[in-house]
């Protein structure tokens, strides 16, 4: 079993706080369990056995949803998708008369709160996605995301469709201290920093978080014009964590976040690199810009009151990127 990451948030903030300063402030994930190979943990890794309730709109849960689809487990661990609008009062739904939406094929439940529930009935704190479920202890497995990618790059090996999906390997053992160090300062500049910056209440604590992101992309864009990826040559579980919230950026955080110094288009190495790793084969499929942009913005109305959703910008993802020529 590899080491437990550092917990985070994983989800739209429902019962995250702001501080006394106005800033945001997230809460921890609260089911921290592990799915290993051998089944010493308790919960062996079995094709059928578990189950994925994730929100196509959220970058945390989109993290599972890459790592399944690298790793050819599709039909392996089975998906549950909720609506894309929340209501902060009721949490995330089941709405299979949303395109792109399921009901819970599962647990058969409305909301996901109740999945939270059926394992602790008094359970009060955030309900969120990705949960990985256990069809066959009925229970919530894990729900933070940087410990389920590490699962599902390494402890399902032996059901992947593919030996090169078996052999990719994300988090491989001589540069798990490279990837470490830049998930270090990436995770609270960039993936929650647009969020911090978002969410803030105040001007103090918007400045903080907004430089603080732009700093941190700016250091990307430096390591980017150097090598094709953030750690050198090969595709690793850095660069998917980055992915899913740059490829984000420009057709949300940018206007709804008040993320608006630069948009990922003017950097000259990361909008390259956010098209090459879109074009890796099955990461398209993975992302529903309607799912994104209806979520932030016809969810947070205390930012977009009247949840109107813009109709741009127009992006091309699959033009040229040349990285792989490059590097």
């Amino acid at each position: 079993m590899e080491k437990a990451v550092r917990p985070e948030y994983d989800g739209t903030p429902g019962r995250s706080v702001i501080d006394k300063k106005g800033a945001f402030q997230r809460s921890q994930s609260a089911f921290r369990n592990w799915v290993t190979a051998d089944g010493s943990s308790g919960f062996k890794a079995q094709p059928g056995r578990y189950h994925l309730y994730v929100s196509l709109a959220c970058p945390w849960a989109h993290r599972t949803l890459i790592l399944r689809k690298l790793k050819g487990l599709d039909d392996v661990i089975s998906v549950n998708v909720v609506d894309w609008l929340l209501n902060f009062e009721t949490g995330w739904e089941f709405n299979e008369k949303r395109d792109g939406c399921t009901p819970d094929t599962v647990n058969s439940v409305k909301y996901l709160k109740e999945v939270y529930k059926k394992v602790d009935p008094d359970y009060n704190k955030s309900v969120t996605v990705p949960v990985l479920w256990d069809k066959e202890t009925k229970t919530i497995v894990n729900n933070e995301s940087s410990e389920i990618i590490r699962m599902l790059n390494s402890e399902f090996n032996d059901f992947c469709k593919t030996e090169e999906q078996k052999q990719l390997d994300i988090y491989p053992e001589n540069l798990r201290k490279s990837i470490d160090d830049i998930n270090e300062w990436i995770y609270p500049n960039i993936n929650n920093g647009v969020y911090r910056a978002g969410f803030a209440r105040t001007q103090e604590a918007y400045d903080e978080a907004v430089i603080g992101l732009f700093d941190a992309l700016d250091k990307v864009e430096s390591i980017l014009s150097k090598q094709r990826y953030l750690v050198g040559s090969s595709l690793t579980e850095a660069d998917i964590r980055l992915f899913v919230t740059l490829v984000r950026f420009d057709s949300v955080y940018e206007q709804h976040f008040k993320c608006n110094k630069k948009r990922i288009l003017d950097y000259p190495n990361i909008w390259p690199y956010v098209r090459d790793i879109y074009q890796i084969p099955g990461i398209a499929e993975t992302i529903n810009m309607e799912h994104i942009k209806k979520h932030y913005m016809m969810s947070h109305r205390s930012i977009n009151q009247y949840g109107i959703v813009c109709i741009g910008p127009d992006l091309d993802f699959m033009a040229p990127h040349g990285r792989d020529k490059k590097y």
